[in-house]
């Protein structure tokens, strides 16, 4: 396979890796294919795969028995040497540790957040970090997410991809470009974000139509493009997380503020973002600026391998309690049925609940989302049980839902 340009040089091709994949199923004995393709090729085992630059290579190859050097990968090697070393690690997060903690509790349990807060407190930095700390993908996550990235061309020299992906489209971006789509439909932002983080910077400024096409991906975890001749049905398994700012102005309510809005300005702002969509969203928290007394401190916070290690164990925890069921892998999938099953609260919880819900002004939606975040909570603390303290903190990630915002 290879395309080939008028001297006789052959340029790389998409999807290699999937081609690859068949290939060895078909019983084929090796695969030539450009060098810039050969270590994406060379994943897959029993496959002899040889990488060339040159069309006369394989002429001679064949004629002559010129030798070409065989491309091999150590597979294992090469998923695991970048997990220790992140490229975007916590360590670099100055302060903001409530905020840290909400991110692990959103890794751990699988959760999609959103971070409310004006401009410079560091909402893209922390979620460009969120990659580093979930658990590290299985090689099955590994060769599916590859193999994604494989058919749009953006694998070429890599291998298999052993970090989870991070996209971050711009709030310009087309209902089709998101989902995926063409005539030969290639998949969009959704599933190359799949087993990995789709950052959504900005919300509020999407269009409302782009939006709305997010809703089906995050409760099926798959997007399916039809066409007159054949459908495509593409993974889109994604933690979303969202940054806005408060307002249109980019500060909170605030007479001190550089830039303030109205009520009325904020209310319509924040409208932008419906129900539904904020509904599949679990997590809301506000991020404040640093002060300069955390920004100019010398001492390093948290790393994010200890992040992960804890993050990891609590995911292990819930594979165990849902190895059972079959769609259901961590606790931000849950339906009603197994939140009841799972959540199960003593008495003083449920006072407690029933009294935020009052005083808060939450919404009913917000119930269930409460009970999902306090599980993940009580498996990051390896407990049975969801409990009040586990309850309070939940409560506390439901910004949106209170009186002034959303209603």
């Amino acid at each position: 396979m290879g395309e080939l340009s008028l001297d006789g040089s052959l340029h790389p091709i998409k999807g290699a890796l999937p081609i690859a994949i068949k290939a060895q199923e078909e019983g084929f004995m090796g695969f030539i294919l450009p060098k810039e393709n050969a270590k994406e090729a060379a994943i897959v085992g029993d496959l002899k795969v040889y990488g060339v630059d040159n069309i006369s290579e394989v002429i001679e190859f064949f004629d002559k028995g010129t030798p070409i050097e065989q491309t091999i990968i150590d597979t294992r090697a090469e998923f695991y040497k970048t997990l220790d070393f992140p490229e975007f690690d916590f360590s670099d997060v100055k302060g903001q540790e409530s905020i840290k903690r909400c991110m692990e509790i959103a890794a751990a349990g699988g959760h999609n957040v959103i971070l409310i807060g004006p401009p410079g407190a560091g909402k893209t930095m922390l979620a460009k970090r969120l990659p580093s700390i979930l658990p590290p993908m299985t090689l099955h996550e590994a060769l599916e997410t590859t193999k994604i990235h494989s058919v749009v061309g953006r694998v070429k020299n890599t291998g298999l991809l052993s970090q989870r992906p991070f996209r971050s489209p711009h709030h310009t971006i087309s209902d089709v470009a998101l989902v995926g789509g063409g005539s030969y439909p290639q998949p969009g932002e959704i599933s190359l974000s799949h087993n990995g983080v789709l950052f959504l910077d900005e919300l509020p400024e999407f269009k409302r139509g782009v939006l709305e096409v997010l809703r089906q991906p995050l409760e099926d975890r798959e997007v399916t493009i039809s066409r007159a001749r054949f459908t495509v049905t593409y993974p889109s398994s994604f933690m979303l997380v969202a940054s806005m700012n408060p307002s249109p102005g980019g500060y909170f309510n605030d007479p001190d503020a550089p830039v303030t809005s109205s009520p009325a300005e904020m209310q319509r702002y924040l409208s932008k973002i419906s129900g539904p969509l904020l509904d599949r969203i679990d997590i809301h928290i506000e991020v404040t600026p640093v002060p300069f007394e955390k920004l100019s401190e010398e001492r390093k916070g948290e790393g994010s391998v200890q992040i992960r290690k804890r993050v990891t164990e609590a995911r292990e925890l819930q594979t165990k309690r849902f190895k059972e069921l079959e769609n259901v892998h961590y606790n931000a999938q849950m339906n009603t049925k197994q939140i009841r099953e799972y959540c199960k609260l003593d008495q003083v919880s449920k006072d407690m609940l029933k009294n935020a819900m009052e005083r808060l002004n939450l919404s009913a939606r917000a119930y269930d989302r409460i009970l999902k975040v306090a599980r993940t909570i009580a498996d990051l603390e390896k407990s049975n049980e969801v409990n009040g303290n586990h309850i309070g903190e939940a409560i506390q990630y439901r910004s949106l839902d209170r009186e002034g915002w959303l209603g």
